[in-house]
C-alpha cells in the first residue's frame, strides 16, 4: 500500500434506497476482511436499519439531506463529519455535486480518495443492445474497486449469508402475521418499483397475489407510501396481507422479510433488501436489464423473470424514461401463469 496505512475510512452513499442497499453487502465484505478498519458510512437516516446487521467495525451515520442545503449547508456537514474522526481516507461510491464537494473538501486535509466509476459511458453504449451486449460490470464490483483503488483487500463471495437473522426476535411479527399465516410458504410480493416502466401491470399482478393464495401460499405484500398502502390494503384477503405501515418501519419489514420462502418483486429496492438477507428472490424485469449491473447480491438468471427477444430492452438504465412504443410490452408479454410457474419451481427447489 502507497502511502500513509488507512485505519480510518468514510464511505458516503446518499441515494436512492437500492443502490444504499447494494452499498451492505461490499461495506461488510470489507470489514470482515479487514478487521483492524474503522468504517464510517454517512447515508440519510431513513436507510439506517437497512445497516442493522454490519459487522461492529461500521459506524452508520444518518443525517436528513433538507438539513445541510447549498454550499453552506454541506460545509457545516463537512466540518461534522471531519469532527467525528481523522479519516486517512474517503470512499465516495456516488459521484454527484453532494459527494464531489465533500470530497474535494476532505482531498484539502490530505485524506486520500476514491471515487466510483459508474461507466456511464458503457451503460449509454447499452441501451437497446441488452440482447446482443456482453453484461457490464456489477454495481457491486463498482462500489469494491473504489475501496480496491485505496489498497485494501477485498473480495466479493457472493454465495456467502451475509447475515443470520434466525436468531432475531421482534414481538410485532408475531402479533401481525404469526396467527394468521398459518401456511407452511410465506411468500412476499412487492408490486412496485421507483419508475413505471420498472412495475408489472398491476392488473396482472393481482392474478398472481390469487394464485398464490390458491395454491395454499400466504402472501405478504410490500409497499411504502399511501397511494401504494391504499392498493395493497384493497388486495387483502384469508392468506394476503399488506405490511404497509404496520410493523413500526423499515427494521420490522427487513425482518419479516428475513423469514420468507420467496420474494417476488419488480427490479426494485426490496430486491435488493431480499436478497442481502438471504432470502430467495424471483424479479421481474421491464424496461430495465439485469446484464446493466444491477442484479442483487447472491442472484443469477435463474432468478429473472423477463421477456425475450425484445430488441429494445433495455430503453433506460434505471427505468426513468417513458416506453418509447407507448404499449409496455416487455412487461405486459409476461403472463401471470408464467411467473406463477416460476414460484412454483422456485419453492420447489429450496426444500
Amino acid at each position: 500500500m502507497k502511502g500513509k496505512e488507512i485505519k480510518k475510512i468514510l464511505a458516503m452513499r446518499f441515494s436512492a434506497m437500492g443502490d444504499v442497499a447494494m452499498t451492505v453487502p461490499v461495506l461488510t465484505e470489507l470489514a470482515r476482511q479487514n478487521p483492524e478498519l474503522r468504517i464510517t458510512m454517512v447515508t440519510r437516516k431513513k436507510f439506517l436499519p437497512l445497516f442493522e446487521w454490519v459487522p461492529s467495525n461500521i459506524e452508520v451515520k444518518g443525517i436528513e439531506l433538507s438539513d445541510y442545503k447549498g454550499v453552506i449547508g454541506l460545509e457545516r456537514l463537512f466540518s461534522i463529519l471531519r469532527g467525528s474522526q481523522d479519516f486517512d481516507a474517503v470512499a465516495d461510491l456516488h459521484d454527484v455535486l453532494r459527494t464531489k464537494y465533500l470530497h474535494s473538501r476532505f482531498r484539502l486535509t490530505k485524506a486520500r480518495v476514491a471515487v466510483i466509476d459508474k461507466g456511464r459511458s458503457q451503460k449509454h453504449a447499452f441501451l437497446g443492445h441488452g440482447s446482443d451486449h456482453s453484461p457490464l460490470r456489477p454495481m457491486f464490483e463498482r462500489y469494491a474497486d473504489v475501496f480496491r483503488s485505496l489498497g485494501l483487500n477485498l473480495t466479493l463471495h457472493y454465495d456467502r449469508p451475509l447475515f443470520d437473522l434466525r436468531g432475531e426476535k421482534y414481538l410485532p411479527i408475531w402479533q401481525f402475521a404469526g396467527k394468521k399465516a398459518t401456511a407452511d410458504r410465506w411468500i412476499g410480493i412487492a408490486p412496485f418499483a421507483a419508475h413505471p416502466t420498472k412495475t408489472y401491470p398491476l392488473e396482472q399482478m393481482k392474478q398472481v397475489v390469487d394464485g398464490c393464495r390458491e395454491r395454499g401460499y400466504h402472501v405478504f405484500l410490500f409497499g411504502a407510501g399511501a397511494e401504494e398502502a391504499a392498493i395493497l390494503q384493497s388486495w387483502e384477503e384469508t392468506g394476503v396481507q399488506s405490511v404497509c405501515g404496520r410493523l413500526g418501519g423499515l427494521r420490522g419489514e427487513l425482518l419479516l422479510m428475513s423469514k420468507l420462502n420467496l420474494m417476488v418483486c419488480m427490479d426494485s429496492a426490496n430486491m435488493h433488501m431480499a436478497a442481502m438477507l438471504g432470502v430467495p428472490t424471483l424479479s421481474i424485469w421491464g424496461a430495465t436489464h439485469p446484464d446493466a449491473g444491477f442484479m442483487a447480491w447472491n442472484t443469477t438468471p435463474a432468478d429473472i423473470i423477463e421477456a425475450d427477444g425484445l430488441t429494445c430492452r433495455p430503453c433506460s438504465i434505471y427505468g426513468s424514461k417513458p416506453c418509447k412504443l407507448g404499449d409496455h410490452r416487455c412487461m405486459r408479454q409476461i403472463s401471470p401463469l408464467t411467473i406463477l410457474d416460476r414460484i412454483d419451481k422456485k419453492l420447489g427447489s429450496i426444500d
